[in-house]
This record gives C-alpha cells, sequence and structure tokens, in this order.
C-alpha cells in the first residue's frame, strides 16, 4: 500500500517538480516527503476508520440510555474517552521526518516501518467493528453489556498502548 499511495503522489507532480527532481541531493530529499505525505494519508484514512467505530459506539451508547438501561454507561463513556484519545493521536502522530536539518534523521527503512506499523492499527478497527457488534447485538437484545464494554475498554488501552510503541520506531 506504500508504494500505491507513493506513486500516486509521483504522478500527480507538475513538471516544475519534475525537473526540480532533477538537483542533485534533491531526489532523495522529494522522495523522503514524498512517504511523509502517504504515511499522512495513510493515518487519515485509518483514524476515519476508528470515528467511524467512535459513531456506532455513541449510537449504542444512546440506545441503552434511551432504554434506561444505564449499568455500563460509565465502561462506555471510558471507552468514548479512549477511544477519541487514540483518534486524536493517530490524526497529529508525528511524520517521522520533519526536514533537512532536524535533529533525528530517519531513514527510508525507518519510514518503511513506521508506515507499516500504520497500516497494521488497520486491524485494530476491524477488531473494534467486531467488539463493536457483539455489544450492539447484547444491547439489541437485552442482555447484559458488562462483559461486551469491559472488552472494548481492554481492547482500546491496548491500542493507544500499541499506538505509544509508534514513536519508539523513530527513536531506535
Amino acid at each position: 500500500m506504500l508504494d500505491d499511495l507513493t506513486e500516486k503522489i509521483q504522478a500527480s507532480q507538475s513538471k516544475f517538480e519534475n525537473l526540480v527532481a532533477k538537483i542533485p541531493g534533491y531526489a532523495g530529499y522529494k522522495q523522503k516527503e514524498q512517504r511523509r505525505e502517504a504515511d499522512k494519508l495513510l493515518r487519515l484514512h485509518v483514524a476515519r476508520q476508528y470515528e467511524e467505530q467512535l459513531r456506532r459506539l455513541n449510537e449504542v451508547q444512546y440506545a441503552l440510555t434511551a432504554s434506561g438501561r444505564l449499568a455500563s454507561i460509565v465502561t462506555l463513556e471510558r471507552a468514548v474517552m479512549k477511544l477519541q484519545l487514540l483518534i486524536d493521536r493517530i490524526k497529529t502522530a508525528s511524520y517521522g521526518y520533519a526536514g533537512l536539518f532536524d535533529a533525528i534523521k530517519v531513514d527510508e527503512g525507518v519510514l518503511d516501518r513506521m508506515y507499516e506499523f500504520d497500516l497494521a492499527m488497520l486491524e485494530g478497527v476491524n477488531e473494534l467493528a467486531t467488539l463493536l457488534d457483539r455489544l450492539s447485538t447484547a444491547a439489541e437484545t437485552e442482555a447484559t453489556t458488562a462483559a461486551e464494554a469491559n472488552d472494548l475498554v481492554a481492547t482500546l488501552e491496548r491500542l493507544n498502548t500499541t499506538f505509544s510503541e509508534r514513536h519508539d520506531i523513530i527513536l531506535r
């Protein structure tokens, strides 16, 4: 997927950008900038996927509240806060490479690992969707939602911890 996004970004270059790319040393810099842009696009896509799950969680929370089933609302509110935190962190995460004169330089291999890491965060969306399916089903059938709500919070805590490891990739 990295190659797909990078190729799309490169294909959208103007004639001027293609000319400037012929300047010695500039091509490598520009390629890293394109990788940063691809990483940013992927992270925004991942964040939008998590925002869809947040919307679903809010709907379940509303349905439970409307039916007077308040037992899991506090736990679900914790899940909402943890999911919103994860979304915000994904949107504002470091690109991994910020320019020519930065103190920490990031090579292409690190950029590729960061991109793969962000791509792996998409798997968390599927896991979250499955948990929300279970929670929604429990809410609809008027079964207890405590176990599902606790599983959701635990998964979101794990996803936030996993996302914290992203920063370590840059420092290695």
